[in-house]
């Protein structure tokens, strides 16, 4: 069985994969992807080397698991923070309190930041990233949609785009200086939204 979904599923294989990658997300927060190797990820996860070949493939294919979840991490809180408002001005103040909690999650810091190292030095992790960014994009665009039934679809992927890029920039500038205004920001943001600039 040299194809990985041809391997049986079952409750233990299962759990031995989430160990991996629960591993090899807390190593890539606390080393950088150079400390995602077999043997430190089997170690952490307290099994043998030897399932990171069978349940991924090898180290690449648990890399592109790790990288993933580490995404699901950073980025599932915000989109699902964003489908959750019932408005644009609700979307606007959870995100006036998820990046002011930013700077504080460190672990959410290094992880982001190792994403993006990843995805520049390995074009694999990059597709990775890519997908997971088209799939929020795709969800904001979709939530979108009812808020602005009159929209053309360009327009809502417009919209999707600009507002998950705007969050990425602000979360990449936050993290590299705490002192951005980041109220002042989105307070222009519903100038904006108000017609007011």
């Amino acid at each position: 069985m040299s194809n990985l979904a041809d391997r049986p599923n079952s409750p233990r294989g299962d759990r031995r994969r989430r160990q991996l990658v629960d591993a090899g997300v807390a190593l890539l927060a606390r080393e950088g992807w150079p400390g995602v190797s077999t043997r430190a990820v089997a170690e952490r996860a307290g099994t043998n080397p030897g399932l990171i070949h069978y349940h991924f493939g090898g180290l690449a294919g648990l890399h592109a698991e790790v990288f993933r979840q580490a995404t699901d991490l950073v980025v599932g809180p915000m989109v699902a923070e964003l489908l959750a408002a019932p408005d644009e001005r609700a979307a606007l103040e959870r995100m006036r309190n998820l990046l002011g909690e930013a700077p504080a999650d460190e672990r959410g810091a290094r992880l982001a930041a190792e994403l993006i190292v990843g995805a520049v030095r390995d074009p694999g992790l990059g597709a990775v990233l890519r997908d997971e960014l088209r799939r929020a994009r795709a969800q904001i665009a979709d939530r979108l949609r009812p808020l602005h039934p009159d929209w053309p679809p360009a327009r809502l992927t417009g919209a999707a785009t600009l507002i998950t890029a705007a969050i990425d920039g602000l979360l990449l500038h936050y993290m590299i200086d705490g002192d951005l205004p980041v109220a002042d920001a989105l307070a222009a943001v519903d100038d904006l939204l108000e017609g007011r600039a």
